[in-house]
């Protein structure tokens, strides 16, 4: 059998025993991935509540939420799907982190001295991108929310600090959501378990997705009314 077979193999192999053996006691798994991915998420809504509180509103926009007519699904659908984005960029940077940790070294172990160096020196590049993904979708997040918050802010009279607060339900449930796959790869890395980091993909993916549905439909459905009456403007 040729060695990007036995690679495969193991790999399946490693995520149906991962798969079979959380589903027999899922709660700590799914409790340490839901813990981690919240403080996560805690830190970014900090420091966006930065960001808002000392960047310019951009007064050539207009962010106040539209107050919902019938199902909205159009919206909830536009919403989720945004999200739906950076929730895929975090799962492929976790599907990434299985190749390096596990496959790679496999299959390093198992090649020729030439080319099983050349993959042992391919997995510090792919962390590296992992981490540079990870990096730049923190950042870019922050400046973003930010710079929204600070102009809703702006338009509706209220505090930054405030904002958040309204916007707190459905944020801190989306972003727990989106950084499900984030927090895998970190509880991973940290175990030295890179070879259920596949499964972990599967799984993560699978309980962001009605998160994020509900998270959207409270952000279009309930959070407008919720501005409006924190505002003294609208």
């Amino acid at each position: 059998m040729a060695v990007n077979d036995l690679v495969l193999v193991q790999g399946m192999r490693d995520t149906r025993s991962a798969l079979s053996r959380w589903s027999a006691d899922p709660w700590p798994v799914v409790r340490g991935w839901l813990l981690a991915s919240g403080g996560i998420s805690i830190a970014l809504l900090a420091a966006v509540l930065g960001v808002a509180s000392v960047v310019k509103p951009d007064l050539g926009f207009s962010y106040v939420p539209k107050l919902p007519h019938g199902l909205e699904l159009e919206r909830v659908l536009e919403t989720m799907g945004r999200n739906s984005l950076v929730l895929a960029l975090h799962a492929f940077a976790c599907i990434a982190g299985f190749i390096a940790g596990s496959s790679l070294a496999l299959g390093a172990e198992r090649r020729s001295a030439i080319s099983g160096w050349v993959h042992e020196r391919a997995r510090p590049v792919a962390f590296a991108w992992v981490i540079a993904v990870t990096g730049f979708s923190l950042i870019t997040q922050a400046f973003a929310l930010g710079t929204v918050g600070s102009t809703l802010a702006d338009s509706l009279g209220i505090s930054p600090a405030l904002l958040i607060a309204t916007a707190l339900p459905h944020a801190l449930l989306e972003l727990t959501a989106v950084f499900l796959p984030l927090a895998a790869w970190t509880i991973a890395s940290r175990r030295d378990e890179w070879n259920e980091l596949l499964a972990a993909t599967f799984v993560t993916v699978t309980m962001a997705i009605p998160m994020l549905l509900v998270s959207a439909t409270w952000e279009v459905h309930v959070w407008p009314y919720i501005l409006r009456a924190a505002s003294p403007l609208v």
